[in-house]
């Protein structure tokens, strides 16, 4: 059998009662953040242009956007809301940062899901096997195709989304092999976004719709190539110089390698380290930034050589600076998107701690997104190291910071009766019979 096929089988035969009740509790912990990321990020400029976009591309009513109500194809509701769920940089990551589950996998689920009428605990089941397939994706190809030049979320994200969506469609095995090699032929996403443009929230939306796309086409009877994962010009070869196929199938059926971080801060996850570090430095400065006089930040060779910026030119830009997320934590003790405003970023002081930050490489650190402060001032010198930042897998948010997160980014869209109404439903999802319920409630409020 090739690898496709191996992949095939274990996800055509996947269902909610063959996977632990740890990656089903792990599978509605991303859907409650992905719906609370989705709805502030619906009224961000990137998404209604986004949903603007799958309105007039029109077509059959069959899922909705997030946080508009409007119906679209399933495929267009998948691209439009991965948008969303992108745009205020507070999705969901794995725990080398290189790739964020819920955008493509979620997205592509939800619409499929709404489109089938499936249950919540199918749809529970297809969100498991879309992540499990994102992260043997991405194991078995990077960090070579991230140091290629390609974005991990969009490239292996297709594939993701395909077996959720295949799994909602109840593809056979076979039809889900001609599912993954679909989207392996539509596998794509480069890491040319770190600029003012909106073009890193994009990423997701491609790899969403591919993923649905992919599995319609196959349930209608469009074949793929069944050696599309380790073929002479398949994707682990055309994508990465370090190919580890094993990645693939270990453990298949028996191992899940999903591990899912999430973020309390709004901007790339690499940069979360550095924040956490800032923050702890904060409370012994005395009130004020104004004695800071050199500032270095150690940083793992993994990532050194990132997020660089001192200087955005808008918030979009600001969100994947390192030297400007310091500088804003340093000054306001947050990173939220109230931090991240255009209007920010020619403040002076912000300005100023954001030239003076050095970065330097550090092999020494134990993790790639180590990052190691030391501010100066003019009473001494502080530092401080993160190795796990909050909100992952070794400092989780609780509970409790999850439901003010989602309230944080709801709230204002659906109103508090409907961000209530949205965290129970979550809570019980597996019972429910549909999960039209929970798009229906995932509406902008009158």
């Amino acid at each position: 059998m090739t690898i496709a096929e191996r992949l095939a089988q274990h996800f055509s035969d996947l269902d909610f009662s063959r996977i632990p009740a740890a990656q089903i509790a792990d599978a509605k912990r991303l859907v409650q953040d992905y719906l609370g990321v989705a709805l502030g990020g619906s009224r961000t400029e990137s998404a209604r242009i986004a949903a603007e976009f799958a309105i007039l591309t029109g077509g059959k009513a069959e899922a909705r956007l997030i946080g508009n109500g409007a119906k679209v194809p399933a495929l267009h509701a998948a691209f439009a809301n991965a948008i969303a769920a992108h745009s205020i940089e507070l999705d969901d990551v794995d725990v080398l940062a290189l790739f964020h589950f819920s955008p493509p996998v979620v997205s592509a689920a939800l619409a499929v899901a709404e489109r089938q009428g499936s249950s919540g605990a199918e749809f529970l089941a297809a969100v498991v096997g879309g992540c499990e397939m994102l992260a043997r994706a991405s194991a078995a190809t990077n960090i070579s195709l991230r140091d290629r030049g390609f974005h991990t979320t969009p490239v292996c994200g297709g594939f993701g989304a395909a077996v959720a969506a295949g799994m909602l469609l109840k593809l056979s095995a076979d039809q889900m092999v001609s599912a993954l090699g679909l989207a392996g032929a539509q596998a794509s996403g480069l890491m040319e976004m770190y600029g003012p443009s909106m073009q890193k929230r994009f990423n997701p939306g491609p790899a969403a719709r591919a993923g649905v796309t992919s599995a319609v086409m196959a349930s209608l009877g469009y074949t793929g190539a069944a050696t599309i994962f380790e073929g002479e010009r398949g994707f682990c070869r055309a994508f990465s110089d370090g190919v580890q196929l094993d990645a693939l199938t270990h453990g298949l059926g028996t191992e899940f390698p999903i591990f899912i971080e999430f973020k309390p801060y709004s901007c790339a996850r690499p940069i979360h380290n550095a924040i956490d570090c800032a923050l702890e430095i904060r409370p012994k400065l005395g009130g004020t930034t104004a004695t800071i006089a050199r500032m270095t930040m150690r940083r793992h060779p993994d990532w050194a050589h990132f997020h660089l910026n001192p200087a955005p030119r808008t918030y979009h830009e600001a969100q994947v600076s390192l030297p400007y997320s310091v500088a804003v934590a340093l000054i306001e003790g947050a990173a939220l998107p109230a931090q991240y405003q255009d209007s920010k970023l020619d403040e002076p002081e912000i300005r100023r701690l954001s030239h003076l930050l050095q970065v330097v490489p550090d092999a020494s650190l134990p993790r790639g997104v180590s990052c190691h402060l030391t501010v100066e001032t003019e009473g001494g010198a502080f530092a401080a190291q993160i190795d796990h930042p909050k909100g992952s897998i070794a400092v989780p948010m609780s509970a409790a910071e999850a439901a003010a997160k989602f309230r944080a980014l709801a709230d204002p869209v659906v109103g508090g009766e409907a961000a209530e109404a949205l965290i129970a439903r979550i809570a019980s999802l597996e019972d429910a019979a549909s999960v039209a319920g929970l798009v229906e409630t995932a509406r902008e409020s009158a």
